[in-house]
Parts: C-alpha cells; structure tokens; sequence
C-alpha cells in the first residue's frame, strides 16, 4: 500500500524534496538577484536577462558539484550505517540508494552545464555585438570603455573576436569546454549497458572526476563577468547617471561626469567542493590502507560455465548477509576495483565470491587463477544486511538470473540458524524460485541446492525449502533430452529432486498457492532482480494480500545490489 511505501521511503523522499527544494531556491533567489541588483545594471545593459540565466546555474552547479562525491564515499557511508545501527532498518537501508542519488545529481550537473553555457554563448554573442556596436547607445559606451585604462566592462576588447577564439584562450572558456567534455564522457560511458560489458571503460572514464574538479576550482578566476564596485555605486550611481554616458558633452561639470568603476565577481566554486573534496581523499587514503591488510585465498573452486569460487579469509573480516565486497586483483590492474556479492554465509568461518566470466577483467582473473593463486586485496564489506528475510514466517524469495548470488548467502545462513535453533529466525518456510536462461550458469547453485536438499532431507526438514527453477530461455537439444527422462527422479537440468519449469512463473498461480498454504501467516516477497519483475510481483503482493488483518499478507522487498 501507499503506506507502506512511505513508511519505507519517507527519508529517500525528504532526502529527494530537500535537495529539489534548495535547488529551486537557489535557483530562484540568484536569478532573480542578478536580474534586480543594482550593481549589475550595466552588466545586463549589455547582456539581458542572459546574465541571470548564466549566474543561477552556476550557483546549482557548485551546489550539485559538492554533493556528487559523498554518495561514492562508500567507508563513510558504512560509518554512518553503523553509527546508526540503532536506527530502524529502513533508514539504514535507504542509504543503499547512494548511487541512485549520485546518478540524480549528475543527471542535474548535466542539464545545468546546458542551460549555463547555452546562457554564456548569449553573452558571447552580446558581448561581441555591443562592442561592434558604433551607434553611441549604452551597451556601445560601456564597451569602448576598455580604452580608459582599467575601467572595462565588456571582456571583448576587439572587433575580429569570435566565439571559438574565447573558447579557446581564456581561462574561462577552456576550463568550460575541457569540463563539459569530461562531463559529457562520464555520463556516457556510464550507461548500464556499458557498466555491465566495459566496465573497464566505465572505470576510467570515471576518473575523469579529477579533471572536472581541477577545472571547476580554476573556471572562475579570471572574474570575465564584473558589475559595478560599491565605492563607484556610492559615487555614480547608475539610477541617476545612466543617461549621462550616452549624453554628455566635453566639458561636463554634472555629479555623473566620473565614470563607473568595475570589479570581477570573485571565483567562489572552491569553497563548495573543498570539503567533499577532503572527505573524498581521505576516503581514498582509508580504501589504500584496507587494501593493504592480508587476504588469504584459501580455497579456489572451478565450477561449469566459467565459474569461478573464491573462498578466503581476512583478519577482522565480518559480514552480514546480502552484502557485497570490492576485490582488485594487482597482478591484472594495480587500479581496477570490482563489486562482488558475498556468497557465504556469516556463520562460515571463510567469505566467499562467485566470479562469473562476464568481461576484460573477469576472463583475465579467472585465467590468472587457473595457472596460480595471484594476490587479492579486499575492500568492504559495504551494503546493508538483507536481515528482514528472518523475520516472517513465510518468505518467498525470488532470484533472477545473477541476481541469485545473493541468496546463496541467505539460504545457507538460514539453514546454519536452523540447525542451531537460532531464536532469530522465525522462518517456518521458504519458497525460493529462480528465473535463468541457461542452463550453464545454474551449476555452482545447483550444487549449493543439492547439498541443502540432502542436509534437510537427513534431518527430516525436507519440506522446509520448497524451490522451483524456471529455465526461460531453452533449445530443442534440452527439450528432446527432458522428453527422454521425464519421468526420472531428478530433474534432467538440474539433476535436483524439484523438476525444472521451462518458461515464465504464472505469479497469480504461485500466490495463490502460497496464500492457500499459509492463510494466516505474514509472508515476506524478496526480488533481487529487474524492474519489471518488481512490477508483477508487487501487483500480486496486493492482489493476493487479504482486507481481513488476520489473514494472509504479502509483503514486497526488493533489494538493491
């Protein structure tokens, strides 16, 4: 319900009205500032309401600038987790939407880097125009004034000026267009299509941040834009004077004869990307240190379809279920770091990970591993717990594709809760099913499942874990194979005791036999999967939940790795 999202969301959403909110504002309030100040009176003679345009993004832009690199701070995202461990889950949860608000910010910086240097090439063309200008009107005036020493307004000093000759030899203009470029490849390049086939190209493209930052600091220290001084306002006021610089004669006597004096407005990004721009070293200091500490690789398991099994240890290594980790391997890039889902569980006495060959990166790690055991550095583990798993007593767990790895740690720390008679856990059931195309990447699950099966079937638990694996992209070679051995024990896939389903899940079928099993329980739908997925299963979270508060409910969890 509508509730429930709230209650879920309600600080995403006042994180989200908070920054639109001061956005707007400063928006807003600069905009209209230097479209009624005073002293930019001659400014926008010149130049219109272009100047306040131009201005007001750039007030945006240095406000989006500092907030870009806290949401990657991933260490002080983790300190903040667990200094509020007190906290309800849902708040600690709602800071694993870290990227989703770093991607919001730099759609932001996108869209003002547009309006601000579609706004300046207005002002260029402005510029230009009134100093050709020869028809003594104000913005002609206040442009020749260059030739009385140091009193000009207008930065184009020159009729053969053009656009590109700005854009290239002024600190302005070159600091503009090298950050715009950086920009514009960062965005690009970190497409999710991109992020999940180049990742190395994602990752360098990335660092591009360096040149951004450097350029943001310097952009505006040549001061191109000026407005009055406020001694010159004192002496010459333009409210009385203005008319007097198109009108006046040689020997004038008038208050106004003086010329107004101008001053640049002063360079002032520095001071709203200074102290991210701390953190972020000292982020970048604290993952050096952390890689450092030893990991020893203690067991390497090759599983079918290229599937690599890493189990290590690190001293002080703790994890939690759901997790993930960062693991750079040197011998490969001294510089690459990739994310990886944790596939053991807490109760385990190692951390493991499942590489699947999906890369550059991937196919040379797994290579590497084959001829020997390289060296590893770890980082994490970061992420908050998918704890909420434990706490119904019907859970229906729902992997697609990769999207399983997760629940390999899950599924195993529940069974260690279980033989341990953990008060925790209040699971009584779980439903778990698997969307995948091939039949390739179910292996190393499989066997996980296998083992799980034949533990709880030795224990008289067998019908704790019900699963049921749909393979939804399938060729006539499997087809002829399960026509062959259809009524074999285990399945011909799988080789498990459940039969694999070949095609989509009907979810209205599924709830409706979970609601007819459990009609009074509380069951928790777990997603770790794609958004239209997300849709379906929400849509029959409310469909099947009953009004009656004491019958079945269904509710939807989705999780962010």
């Amino acid at each position: 319900t509508m509730g429930n999202w709230l209650v879920n969301h309600w600080f995403s959403a006042a994180v989200l009205a908070a920054w639109l909110g001061i956005n707007i504002f400063l928006f807003t309030y600069y905009f209209l500032f230097f479209d009624r100040d005073e002293r930019y009176f001659y400014t926008r003679a010149i130049l219109g309401s272009a100047l306040a345009w131009a201005r007001a993004s750039a007030k945006c832009l240095n406000f989006n600038s500092m907030l870009i690199l806290l949401p990657v701070c991933r260490n002080l995202l983790s300190f903040l987790r667990g200094t509020c461990s007190c906290c309800r889950r849902t708040l600690r949860k709602q800071l694993d939407h870290n990227l989703t608000f770093h991607k919001l910010v730099a759609y932001a910086l996108a869209l003002l880097t547009a309006v601000h240097t579609i706004a300046h090439l207005f002002n260029l063309e402005r510029y230009n125009q009134s100093q050709q200008a020869t028809d003594g009107s104000l913005p002609a005036v206040l442009s020749k004034m260059h030739l009385q020493g140091s009193k000009w307004l207008n930065p184009i000093h020159s009729n053969q000026t053009t656009v590109e000759y700005v854009a290239f030899t002024t600190i302005p203009g070159l600091t503009g267009v090298i950050i715009t470029l950086a920009l514009i490849l960062m965005v690009t390049s970190s497409t999710e299509f991109i992020r999940r086939n180049y990742f190395e190209l994602f990752w360098y493209t990335h660092h591009l941040f360096l040149v951004y930052f450097a350029g943001l600091v310097i952009h505006g220290i040549a001061g191109l834009v000026r407005g009055q001084t406020e001694q010159s306002m004192a002496e010459v006021h333009p409210h009385h004077c203005a008319e007097y610089l198109t009108q006046r004669d040689q020997n004038c006597t008038h208050n106004c004869c003086k010329d107004p004096e101008f001053g640049s407005i002063p360079a002032e990004s520095w001071k709203w990307v200074l102290a991210p721009i701390i953190l972020y070293v000292f982020e970048r200091i604290l993952r050096v240190w952390r890689a450092q500490q030893k990991v020893v690789v203690t067991k390497v398991v090759m599983h079918p379809a290229r599937v690599l099994e890493l189990q290590m240890q690190k001293k002080g290594f703790c994890m939690e279920v759901g997790q993930y980790i960062f693991v750079n391997c040197p011998a490969i890039s001294p510089l690459e770091w990739h994310p990886f889902t944790l596939t053991s569980a807490p109760e385990e006495d190692f951390f493991s990970i499942h590489v699947r060959a999906a890369g550059d990166w991937t196919e040379r790690l797994i290579n590497t591993f084959q001829l020997e055991t390289p060296r590893i550095e770890v980082d994490g583990p970061f992420g908050t717990a998918s704890e909420d798993v434990f706490q119904y007593e019907v859970a229906m767990l729902v992997g697609a594709g990769i999207g399983v790895t997760p629940f390999a740690s899950i599924l195993k720390s529940i069974w260690y809760k279980f033989q341990q008679a953990d008060q925790t856990l209040k699971t009584k059931k779980i439903y778990f099913y698997w969307l995948c195309r091939d039949t390739g990447a179910f292996a190393w699950f499989n066997d996980l499942l296998a083992s799980l099966e034949q533990k709880m079937a030795e224990s008289g638990k067998a019908d704790f874990l019900t699963y049921r694996l749909f393979l939804t992209g399938w060729d006539t070679s499997i087809a002829n194979n399960v026509a062959l051995h259809f009524d074999t024990a285990t399945d011909t896939v799988t080789g498990l005791r459940h039969k694999t389903i070949f095609g989509r899940p009907m979810w209205n079928t599924e709830f409706a036999a979970v609601a007819a099993a459990h009609p009074r329980s509380v069951v928790g739908v777990f997603l770790c999967g794609p958004e239209a997925l997300a849709k379906s299963l929400k849509k029959s979270c409310h469909q099947h939940s009953s009004l009656d508060p004491r019958k079945v409910k269904f509710y939807f969890n989705k999780e962010n790795f």
